[in-house]
């Protein structure tokens, strides 16, 4: 077994939010991350606008989907690294990346200039560092989850400055999601490497879905992606 895949896969809970990938892109969406290891004496967790990833293996596929979803969308690496994605950067409790990013996080500067420079680097940097275990949101709920085994990569648009914080993200995640679909990214069929579905019962709607609003594509580009559609269902059954 290949111990990461050469794609990157996206996933979600709900076809018709899968269609929308396919006709509209991705979205960035405010998450909430576990920072409790920064220390800071209020917030354990903030929120930066994000679309994640992941280059799991399609033998190891299942434990994922069965959390993320059971729909998702299989894209090139090369794609990626073209959009500005990152691997994140896995760090233990007390690890390196965290001890880089709590000293910069205290660097006090009399310039503001040099102080808001600082601050936007920190942060940009912290939103690629994630703990190799922590919490995160399921339904208004935190539970524990091994955040390594994920493979992550993650795209953060240019908007880094755009932070929710935990006592405020129910209330603004909404407004703030809306401010950052203009940094969508962008799909094309030629992109697209596997399309996953939960059953066989679903490929027959999402290829008419295809052929009625992906039409300013070539023919021969939505012949290709509609062969890429994978049930998972089936799937599962040789994995």
């Amino acid at each position: 077994m290949k111990p990461k895949s050469d794609n990157l896969f996206h996933f979600t809970k709900s076809l018709d939010v899968l269609k929308m990938i396919l006709k509209n892109g991705i979205l960035p969406r405010f998450c909430l991350e576990d920072v409790e290891w920064l220390g800071h004496s209020k917030h354990k967790y903030i929120s930066f606008p994000m679309s994640c990833f992941c280059d799991i293996p399609l033998a190891r596929i299942s434990e994922h989907t069965d959390f993320y979803g059971n729909y998702g969308i299989g894209l090139a690496k090369s794609w990626g690294m073209k959009n500005g994605l990152n691997p994140v950067i896995y760090s233990p409790q007390g690890g390196h990346a965290q001890s880089i990013m709590k000293y910069l996080v205290a660097i006090k500067f009399e310039d503001e200039d040099k102080k808001s420079e600082l601050n936007k680097k920190a942060y940009e940097l912290l939103s690629l560092i994630k703990p190799i275990y922590g919490r995160v949101r399921v339904s208004g709920e935190f539970i524990e989850k091994q955040f390594y085994l994920e493979n992550e990569w993650r795209y953060v648009p240019p908007v880094i400055s755009a932070i929710l914080y935990d006592d405020s993200y129910d209330e603004d995640a909404n407004r703030a999601n809306k401010d950052v679909e203009k940094y969508k990214l962008e799909i094309s069929p030629t992109d697209i490497r596997y399309i996953f579905v939960n059953s066989d019962d679903d490929i027959p709607g999402l290829v008419d879905f295809i052929q009625a609003e992906l039409a300013q594509f070539p023919l021969s580009d939505l012949k290709i992606l509609q062969s890429r559609i994978v049930s998972l269902e089936t799937l599962r059954k040789d994995l």
